[in-house]
């Protein structure tokens, strides 16, 4: 695939890396321009281009930016896109600060869509960086860590799920974007590295009303490091 990756950071340069390695065809972009790239290209493979290039990728693109970032995207690129496109971004508040839609009800993923006029299946965003960087195995490996994915688009979530299969991960379906509270931050499923039976009933004991505190307690817990 021709694969288009938006954010050099920890999960963007960590997918970057795997995909490269598989065979696919990666281009990697940030906000700062690709001459800032070198060394990311180096550890990756990946050719640095702009954020518009990335954009416009044919196959996939995978936008890995904090969501404050998201309206500085190339949006008509992303509009008029016919790749899958994956946002693997969670939304803090001391981060990101206030967004009306999400505390309004939509997830982080569903304003994501909104705003770039583009539907996305929600994926990567609810394992650590370190994790994804150095824990994928093959499959079949006991305790193999699981991911969930998320999307309106059966055939596009088809692509995600068996993408992160070959990465080296598990991969659930975990329904419909609308759906994807249960996998953002402070829910049972977020950052702890489950196989995919604990993952699967992680997401199930995730409580709607207990998302606005699950989102508090996360973001006092990262207010340090955002």
């Amino acid at each position: 695939m021709n694969v288009g990756i938006i954010g050099s950071g920890n999960i963007g340069s960590a997918l970057a890396r795997y995909l490269k390695n598989l065979g696919h065809h990666v281009i990697i972009a940030n906000s700062r321009g690709p001459e800032t790239l070198s060394e990311v290209a180096s550890e990756t493979g990946a050719t640095p281009v702009t954020a518009e290039e990335a954009a416009g990728a044919e196959d996939l693109v995978i936008i890995s930016v904090p969501e404050k970032a998201v309206v500085n995207l190339p949006i008509s690129i992303l509009a008029a896109s016919k790749a899958v496109i994956v946002d693997t971004g969670n939304f803090y508040p001391s981060r990101d600060g206030k967004i009306a839609d999400i505390e309004g009800g939509l997830t982080d993923s569903e304003w994501v869509a909104k705003v770039i006029g583009h539907p996305v299946i929600k994926a990567f965003n609810n394992i650590y960086a370190a994790s994804l960087a150095s824990k994928a195995v093959p499959v079949g490996t006991p305790t193999r860590i699981a991911l969930s994915v998320a999307g309106n688009d059966e055939q596009e979530k088809q692509t995600v799920l068996e993408l992160i299969d070959k990465i080296g991960f598990d991969a659930i379906d975990a329904g419909l974007l609308s759906e994807s509270w249960r996998q953002q931050p402070g829910t049972p499923s977020y950052c702890q590295d489950l196989d995919i039976d604990a993952l699967k009933s992680a997401l199930q004991k995730a409580d709607l009303s207990e998302r606005a505190a699950n989102l508090e307690k996360a973001d006092e817990q990262l207010r340090p490091y955002l």
